[in-house]
C-alpha cells in the first residue's frame, strides 16, 4: 500500500508580458505525480503551457 504525502511546489508562470510567482501544496504519492498535478492546475486555471512553468523548489512536507 502506498502512503500520499504532502509537496510543496513553488514556481514561477512566465507568460509573455507578465511573470507570476505560485506556491502549491498537493498530495501525491510520488514527486512526480505532484509535479504533474501542478502542470495540470496551473495551465487549467491560467492557461499556460508547460513550456512557460518553471518549478523552482519542490519540497516534502512532515507529516502532522
Amino acid at each position: 500500500m502506498r502512503v500520499a504525502r504532502t509537496y510543496r511546489i513553488s514556481g514561477i508562470v512566465a507568460k509573455p508580458g507578465s511573470e507570476m510567482r505560485f506556491t502549491k501544496e498537493v498530495r501525491a504519492v510520488r514527486p512526480e505525480d505532484a509535479l504533474e498535478k501542478v502542470y495540470c492546475e496551473i495551465g487549467s486555471n491560467h492557461k499556460a503551457k508547460r513550456f512557460e512553468i518553471r518549478i523552482t523548489r519542490l519540497e516534502e512536507l512532515p507529516e502532522d
